[in-house]
């Protein structure tokens, strides 16, 4: 805000329009950016909320500003851009990958000196971020409204899923938003900034599907699966979805469910490479009930196999996020009685990148002139997408070069790996270790 000594000063010789205009802009420039000294540390939060911030710790929340894949993916795709609106794109990540970053005015592009972050805002996405939140002003590209305190003197209200909270250290409200999908489809819907094209679709894809019922017993929230799970229990359309009873906090009574903070999805790599092995188990289990696969041989003597791929687990399309760059694929290799490979397609060659022949399940995004591009600043187009939507199944018939001989074991597996190693091979500078591929379904059949 603007001195007050100061203010009146200039104000003296001015008509009320240029004074109005003044405190107008004065009031924009303050609500774009926030004190991040307003901000509380996670470490703070520890100290009452032990368990959950464990479960946070090392997550990919947690995570999303120190990923090492995302970082240099991110900044080997903005070199070279020229076009204003690819540029603002490419740039334009850190809203929310360093959220209390963004909003306290550094960094707010890609571009910035990204070590200079002040050190509570290298967090991701962190418990004062989330619980400050009080409504939503746009359903994507991170249209949270945040209501944060002052800091730890004066930390002002916290939102969330109780209405029965009494804590000391801070304020409590129940917060509607906070048990509902639309408060992490915000963040989880990305449109270019430019071109408007939709490069992430993940809350649209659960807003237009099965599990958005419009019957309250039959709906299941982004919470509902993401915030069930915990080791062991991986809480899937497929899965049971137990309630996890507990505590909010190291002092406080019994509830029958507290959501859980570890904020799984499919990430088995990043997690792991910070002490996170626990959550890339997870995300491993995540992953081993999101579908099922079917081989139909009827039509082998025509020289060709159908396999169908189920979404019986995800509240979203497979794979989903960034829809070109995540990598869900089939294997298929058919071997003759002998156990000799005469067949295969969806193979890594020896610089582990896929074959041109595999079948792969994804968004190809275009240039506006209908040409493919692997870079999402200039994505400007959907040209394809057949990503497998919730509870739906898609069918792919495979050529064969001939007719397998009878007793011949067809083999499928479903694949999946966070990123093509086809990109991750271009970037310079130290090279990538193979991204870890998980099994996420397999079947065999005897022709």
């Amino acid at each position: 805000m603007l001195n007050y000594k100061k203010w009146i000063k200039i104000s003296s010789g001015l008509s009320v329009g240029v004074i109005m205009l003044f405190v107008a802009i004065d009031f924009a420039s303050s609500e774009d950016t926030i004190h991040i000294d307003r901000f509380i540390s996670p470490d703070t939060c520890s100290g009452c909320h032990s368990e959950i911030f464990e479960q946070w710790e090392n997550s990919m929340h947690h995570l999303a500003h120190k990923d090492s894949v995302y970082l240099r993916v991110a900044q080997f795709l903005r070199k070279g851009l020229t076009d204003e609106g690819q540029i603002k794109e490419a740039e334009s990540c850190v809203k929310c990958h360093t959220p209390v970053g963004y909003v306290t005015g550094f960094p707010k592009k890609l571009t910035d000196d990204l070590s200079k972050t002040a050190q509570i805002a290298t967090q991701g996405i962190q418990c004062d971020y989330c619980h400050s939140v009080e409504s939503v002003e746009k359903m994507y590209n991170n249209g949270l409204v945040l209501k944060p305190g002052q800091g730890e003197d004066e930390p002002g209200i916290k939102y969330g899923p109780f209405d029965d909270s009494a804590p000391d250290f801070h304020e409590a409200q129940f917060s509607k938003l906070h048990t509902e999908s639309e408060i992490c489809g915000t963040c989880h819907d990305v449109n270019h900034v430019v071109f408007g094209t939709p490069v992430e679709t993940t809350y649209t894809e659960w807003k237009n599907g099965p599990y958005n019922s419009k019957d309250p017993k039959k709906k299941i929230t982004c919470q509902g699966c993401h915030m069930y799970q915990r080791p062991s229990i991986p809480a899937t359309g497929s899965t049971n979805r137990p309630e996890n009873p507990g505590a909010a906090t190291d002092y406080s009574d019994e509830r029958p469910h507290i959501f859980t903070h570890y904020f799984v999805g499919a990430n088995s790599y990043v997690p792991g490479k910070f002490g996170g092995q626990e959550k890339s188990r997870m995300a491993i289990e995540r992953l081993e009930n999101a579908a099922t696969l079917s081989v139909d041989i009827s039509k082998i003597s025509q020289k060709k196999l159908n396999i169908t791929v189920t979404n019986v687990g995800a509240g979203h399309s497979i794979p989903t996020g960034v829809g070109d760059l995540r990598q869900v694929w089939l294997e298929v290799t058919i071997q003759d009685k002998d156990n000799q490979t005469n067949f295969q397609a969806g193979m890594l060659n020896d610089k582990h990148e896929l074959s041109k022949d595999a079948v792969i399940f994804r968004t190809v995004f275009g240039d506006g002139k209908g040409n493919p591009v692997i870079n999402i600043a200039k994505a400007k187009q959907i040209l394809s997408d057949n990503r497998i939507k919730a509870k739906q199944s898609v069918t792919e018939t495979i050529d064969l070069p001939g007719v397998p001989e009878k007793d011949a074991l067809v083999i499928v597996r479903l694949l999946y790996r966070g990123m093509p190693q086809k990109i991750l091979n271009l970037i310079p500078g130290k090279p990538f270790e193979p991204l870890p591929i998980i099994e996420m379904a397999k079947v065999q059949k005897q022709i």
